[in-house]
């Protein structure tokens, strides 16, 4: 099979039906509340950004700004680091 061949029986892109849904872009829930210093000793707030894992969530997927992602993973550093969250659940 050559390469012009693979879409030889293929409709053209406009009269295929559009896949996928329609999805909400997310907002950042420090922008909307209007914090100016994310806090690394309110841990309940921290830990609602950290699945099961362990990991930083990225911005992709918590919708956070870029600014309050950074902020946000200095604090999940430091209370790290003075052991009120842990780094990996067993």
């Amino acid at each position: 099979m050559r390469k012009s061949d693979r879409g030889a029986d293929r409709k053209p892109r406009s009269d295929r039906p559009k896949r996928g849904m329609f999805r909400r872009k997310r907002v950042c829930r420090f922008c909307v509340d209007k914090v100016d210093y994310i806090d690394y000793k309110d841990v309940r707030m921290l830990i609602s950004s950290i699945p099961e894992r362990g990991k930083i969530q990225p911005r992709r997927l918590s919708g956070t700004c870029a600014k309050h992602q950074r902020k946000l993973q200095t604090a999940i550093k430091r209370a790290r680091q003075i052991a009120l969250i842990p780094y990996a659940t067993d």
